[in-house]
């Protein structure tokens, strides 16, 4: 059966419900990456390897807080762009004057001893 919308009558919401199990998996997902990234620092860890497993660790659990919690997933793909693209747009822009900013040093212990 349709719902026929009355004249004058407010629009039928339908809200979006998700079922609880969704979020415990997710939480204990969470509660994994969380443990593997404090055994980074238990293991000792160190250099390029540390930072790099601390960095995916960190970006896996953001993207499955956004996504899930915040509800993301669920969103139209212009709202996600428009929230999710600044940010990463800014994430280049800073990975790029951090490479110029060690040509830079580079440069400076090369030529000016």
């Amino acid at each position: 059966m349709e719902h026929v919308a009355q004249p004058g009558a407010a629009p039928v919401q339908h809200a979006q419900q998700h079922p609880i199990s969704l979020y415990f998996k997710i939480w204990g997902l969470l509660f994994v990456l969380s443990t593997l990234s404090y055994l980074v620092d238990y293991f000792h860890l160190q250099g390029g390897l540390r930072w790099t497993l601390i960095l995916v660790f960190m970006m896996l659990k953001a993207g499955l807080i956004v996504a899930v919690f915040m509800h993301m997933a669920w969103e139209r793909l212009a709202l996600i762009c428009a929230i999710l693209l600044p940010p990463a747009l800014l994430m280049v822009l800073v990975g790029l004057m951090a490479s110029e900013g060690h040509y830079v040093n580079l440069t400076r212990m090369l030529f000016f001893r």
